[in-house]
C-alpha cells in the first residue's frame, strides 16, 4: 500500500450546469472554482459569488477572463448593461453589495435587485439550453 506525506485535496461538484459549467468545491469547502470549457481557472472565497459569476457568464453568453488584470472588466460584462456589471463587480474579492452601491450611487436594496435580474435571465438561459437539449 502506497502511503503518501500530503492528504489528497478534495474536490466536490457544488454546481453543475449546462455546456460544461460547475462550481467546484475545493481545499475543504474553503474555495468555490469557477469552471467552463476554456475559461481561465478562477476562485471565490463563497459559493454565492461563484454561482453569481457563473449567472454573469450565461448572462452574457460566456466571456473571457483571461488577462483581465492587465485590461480591466470584461467587454462583454461592460456591454451587457449596469445590473450584469454591477453583478459581476460584486463577485470581485474586494467589492461587496455595500462598495457597488456606493461606485452607482445607488442602495444596497437597489444593488440586490439588479442581482436578482442577472440571476433570473441565467436561470431562463439555463432552462431553455436545457429544453432545447444543447450540449
Amino acid at each position: 500500500m502506497a502511503t503518501s506525506d500530503t492528504a489528497p485535496e478534495t474536490e466536490a461538484v457544488v454546481e453543475e450546469y449546462v455546456l460544461g459549467v460547475r462550481i467546484v468545491a475545493t481545499d475543504a469547502g474553503e474555495r468555490y472554482r469557477f469552471e467552463a470549457p476554456e475559461h481561465t481557472e478562477i476562485v471565490f472565497d463563497s459559493p454565492e459569488d461563484a454561482r453569481r459569476y457563473a449567472d454573469v457568464y450565461f448572462d452574457v453568453n460566456g466571456f473571457v477572463e483571461e488577462g483581465t488584470g492587465e485590461r480591466g472588466v470584461p467587454p462583454e460584462v461592460v456591454q451587457a448593461g449596469k445590473d450584469t456589471l454591477a453583478t459581476y463587480l460584486v463577485t470581485l474579492p474586494w467589492a461587496d453589495v455595500n462598495w457597488v452601491a456606493s461606485f452607482y450611487g445607488a442602495t444596497p436594496t437597489e444593488i440586490e435587485r439588479y442581482l436578482s435580474w442577472v440571476r433570473e435571465r441565467a436561470t431562463e438561459i439555463r432552462t431553455q439550453i436545457a429544453d432545447r437539449d444543447i450540449e
